[in-house]
């Protein structure tokens, strides 16, 4: 099959796209789907360039979210079949195979039929950042209608899923951007409240909004960012980021104000190969495929590329941080 792979980690130039033998044998368990498309995210490009840093076996094709057609099923998965439309985000860890190819075969238990509303491309966009905000809202922070939420970066791929998923729960929603044309793309989603970063002091102006500071603060940026938060959320309230901390992060600010801090990774389930977890992950597609094809969930897409330009799309990412999300397209 056609595939895009890599053997050792580098810039984008890596990349390679060509034949690659790859099993097509289901294990009881699993389901070989015909790919669609495929969603690029910034782990794909982490991946790339620090291999070691995952468990991953060479030649490594990258990728976790994907979309297609079920074309063969493992003897014990009864809750999909041939010509099912599906869609799903499962990390090449721990033997797997990523998504920048023609097939994949993929557990059962990550899979949740595609949202009929949704184009391949937009489905395949989807997963990842629905999983992870969805956690980083729901099961870290434990968000409730009446409070206030920051979310940063609010017109990225992670942003603008939480901007979605906070105002669906009831709360008021502060994000930053960069510039004027994101500022009217995530007002467009529900955004209370809209600060540029470039312009303006972000913990001033979160006091100034809220007089306390907000409920929820949600880093999808790191380092700095990550350290402003503790100065706008309020005192026992939370911050959840999804970037590593790095090492030269003061806490004492949280320390005082008794925030309550989390971790959120959506990798983790198949990193760890923690069965309930995947089954949750899973759930929470199956609930925003209901609200996709209910008009309450949008998923943007930045720009689509041929499956073969997968090195221009991942550079294109890293170069532009758009607006929504970059897909690619086997044909």
């Amino acid at each position: 099959m056609k595939a895009v792979y890599f053997k050792k980690g580098g810039p984008a130039s890596v990349l390679q796209y060509g034949d690659i033998e790859v099993l097509s044998q289901c294990d009881d368990h699993q389901v070989l789907v015909r790919i669609k498309a495929i969603g690029i995210n910034p782990i794909d490009i982490k991946l790339r360039t620090a291999p070691e840093r995952f468990p991953v076996t060479s030649p490594v094709i990258p990728g976790c979210d994907g979309a297609g057609i079920v074309e063969a099923v493992g003897h014990h998965v009864q809750n999909f079949k041939p010509g099912d439309e599906v869609y799903f985000s499962q990390p090449g860890f721990n033997s797997r195979q990523g998504t920048y190819a023609e097939f994949v075969l993929v557990d059962a238990n990550l899979l949740a039929l595609k949202p009929q509303s949704l184009s391949f491309e937009q489905a395949a966009a989807a997963p990842l950042v629905l999983i992870t905000a969805w956690e980083a809202l729901h099961d870290r922070a434990r968000i409730a209608s009446g409070q206030t939420i920051l979310i940063h970066a609010g017109a990225g791929g992670v942003g603008h899923a939480a901007i979605q998923l906070a105002k669906l729960a009831g709360a008021r929603v502060i994000t930053t951007v960069s510039n004027e044309e994101k500022a009217y793309f995530v007002k467009r989603l529900g955004a209370d409240k809209v600060i540029n970063y470039q312009t303006q002091d972000v913990a001033t102006e979160v006091s100034q909004w809220t007089g306390r500071g907000v409920d929820i603060a949600f880093d999808t940026v790191g380092a700095d960012v990550l350290q402003s938060c503790f100065s706008c959320v309020k005192p026992y309230g939370d911050v959840v980021t999804i970037l590593q901390p790095v090492p030269d992060t003061h806490w004492s600010e949280a320390r005082m104000r008794n925030v309550r801090f989390s971790l959120e990774m959506m990798l983790t389930p198949v990193l760890m190969e923690l069965e309930d977890a995947k089954l949750h992950q899973t759930e929470i597609l199956r609930r925003c495929a209901a609200l996709f094809d209910e008009n309450e969930l949008v998923i943007e897409i930045a720009r689509t590329f041929e499956l073969a330009e997968a090195a221009e799309a991942q550079s294109f990412l890293e170069q532009n941080h758009p607006i929504g999300k970059v897909v690619l397209t086997p044909h």
